[in-house]
């Protein structure tokens, strides 16, 4: 009876312990479904090579982006000519809301096991080799907004269960080979297209294939002949207002030229996405770009606020080095670099605008504007940022540049951390902007040495000396923010002049901070509404994130885990004791200069003495 109650205990434990290793070591099912993704697609060794299947969490792989409880969100595969198939195991992503495969060579029927996907908003399967027929089950996905479709060879009828995506405001379905009945309801999507395939729009019937803001790709003859004569007037006009533009430049000034040229867009920039915008409709949408919407001015020239056709508000950035020989790379390299960095920390790009004179950039208009605005420039009435609020500000800013820097490949230096460069939406939350003075750098370079742009008082010593930025240039410019939230003032402040020598805020607190004044360091317009603790942990890592040398600094993931309340501890005494120890070696220099000043004095004095 013992012996099998002692084997029944072992046999207890040994099951206990197997099954507890197995937990610790079992793959993300995510991760499970993305490698069998990659798999399906026939991805190569060179692409997706850190996609590790032994990696328990996959939100650390490139083009993966997962929100803040680790589930994946988003998914962006596009352009990376894949030529395989697509797992039916994407269905475990039950969390994702936007899936891109577009512009590659997949082949293959779509998994109904898509329609598993209810937090999806984007769907983009476009210009790929799929066949079948369009799944009745992406009627599950009711949060839909946009559906893409075209260009594949889907056949088949449009599902009617279609009819129920009651958000859609996209759906392109055209270039497949589909016949049939178009469901009703679908005409009254905001923007649509089902041409050049075999249904029952167009001439013949009682509603057009395309919507009134959609343009058909249509491969017809008729469309050839008219792009062609189009082409040719085109030219026409653009030689005119070129010899136009020439002779004015020629009688000393500058004329601005208001056309849209076709075909001026460089084929190099993987737009995806990206919706391209008239000239005229921006004109339109700022009110001939008026200085009553101008929203703020930045190192590429001015954001204005603008109101679209559909009375969808915009910000509008216009570049203004576009003659430059850096200006149409500066283009290049916003829109590359934003194309790629896509996280709920990181201002989005809705589209853009090019002319033979013109650079625009068009993003979502931030209601709540930005964090400096809320500190120092809110008119009687609007609301003060608490600290709450702050302290949410403080960790978004911090995990969307820690994407830039650590998830981004190659990596992103902004190089203008700033309050003012971070946005605020509906909600008040976060947003990093301003991309405009940002530099890719290859992950194998540990600085890159360039004209120094940014912002007196946010730039780190090193960057103003050498020229040399790297990720740490951004941790210090972050630091200097932080002091911005904390006291809500300025970076450099000369009316500090006339009570003390500090026009720095970097000196000013670190001078309140060792004399224990924290309550004069906070915004007094928090009314004592804070918790000194929070405060004082925030002027800790802010004091680590601007030590003078770069190789001190903390990373921006290290950051982040100080800012949730792990390891600032350990890291704050070592940096106390290397202040101390680094104040005494001043304060004994100091004592020794004044000393020799004194003894030289006094020498002087006693020889004019014998003199006499």
């Amino acid at each position: 009876m013992e012996l099998n109650l002692i084997c029944n205990m072992e046999l207890f434990l040994a099951v206990l312990t197997l099954s507890s290793l197995y937990s610790f070591v079992a793959p993300d099912a995510q991760g499970d479904a993305l490698f069998a993704l990659k798999s399906s697609l026939n991805a190569s060794r060179d692409q997706l090579s850190d996609w590790n299947q032994n990696q328990v969490n996959p939100c650390t792989w490139s083009k993966i982006t997962c929100d803040d409880n680790s589930n994946v969100i988003m998914v962006s595969l596009s352009n990376m000519g894949f030529a395989g198939t697509l797992t039916p195991r994407l269905g475990v992503l039950k969390n994702l809301n936007t899936l891109s495969l577009q512009g590659n060579g997949i082949t293959g029927k779509i998994p109904e096991q898509l329609g598993n996907l209810t937090g999806l908003t984007m769907l983009d399967l476009e210009n790929n080799r799929l066949s079948g027929e369009i799944p009745a089950s992406l009627g599950n996905l009711k949060k839909l907004q946009f559906l893409f479709l075209s260009q594949n060879n889907l056949t088949g009828t449009i599902p009617e269960s279609l009819s129920g995506l009651t958000n859609l405001i996209n759906l392109q379905l055209a270039l497949n080979d589909l016949t049939g009945k178009v469901p009703d309801s679908l005409f009254q999507v905001p923007k649509y297209n089902f041409s050049d395939n075999h249904l029952n729009c167009g001439l013949n019937f009682s509603h057009r294939c395309v919507s009134d803001n959609e343009g058909s790709p249509s491969k017809s003859k008729t469309g050839l002949v008219i792009g062609i004569v189009g082409g040719f007037l085109g030219i026409i006009l653009l030689g005119g207002f070129m010899l136009f533009f020439w002779r004015g430049r020629n009688k000393g000034y500058k004329r601005e030229i208001f056309v849209d040229v076709p075909g001026e867009v460089d084929r190099r920039i993987p737009f995806g996405q990206l919706r391209r915008f008239a000239w005229r409709e921006l004109q339109l949408a700022t009110d001939n770009f008026s200085e009553k919407n101008v929203l703020g001015q930045g190192g590429f020239g001015k954001v204005y606020k603008g109101v679209l056709n559909d009375s969808t508000k915009v910000a509008v950035k216009r570049l203004t080095d576009y003659e430059s020989p850096g200006g149409d790379a500066a283009f290049q390299r916003e829109v590359e670099m934003i194309s790629v960095a896509v996280h709920r920390n990181l201002l989005r790009l809705i589209g853009f605008c090019t002319t033979p004179t013109e650079r625009l950039l068009v993003y979502p208009y931030m209601q709540n504007l930005s964090v400096a605005y809320r500190l120092r420039e809110i008119k009687p009435g609007e609301t003060v940022l608490d600290w709450a609020t702050r302290k949410r500000v403080a960790l978004g800013t911090a995990r969307g540049l820690e994407y830039l820097h650590e998830h981004c490949n190659p990596k992103i230096i902004h190089r203008d951390v700033k309050a003012a460069n971070v946005l605020l939406d509906e909600d008040f939350e976060a947003v990093v902007g301003d991309f405009g003075l940002a530099k890719l750098v290859d992950v194998r370079k540990t600085n890159v040495t360039t004209q120094v742009r940014g912002t007196m008082g946010h730039i780190a010593p090193e960057y103003l000396s050498t020229g040399k930025s790297s990720e740490k240039t951004d941790v210090f410019g972050y630091g200097i923010m932080l002091l911005e939230i904390v006291t809500g003032q300025r970076a450099i402040d000369f009316s500090r002049l006339e009570e003390e020598d500090d026009v720095l805020l970097l000196d000013h607190v670190k001078k309140l901070q060792r004399e224990k004044r924290l309550d004069a360091i906070v915004d007094r317009n928090l009314h004592k509404n804070y918790n000194m603790d929070e405060v004082e942990m925030m002027i800790q890592v802010a004091l680590l994130c601007t030590q003078g040398s770069p190789e001190d600094r903390p990373a921006m993931s290290e950051v982040v885990r100080m800012l949730e309340g792990e390891g600032l501890a350990e890291r704050w005494e070592e940096w106390q004791h290397v202040e101390v120890t680094r104040r005494q070696e001043y304060e004994r220099l100091q004592r020794r200069f004044d000393w020799g000043e004194d003894s030289i004095y006094n020498q002087d004095a006693v020889e004019l003495s014998g003199g006499r």
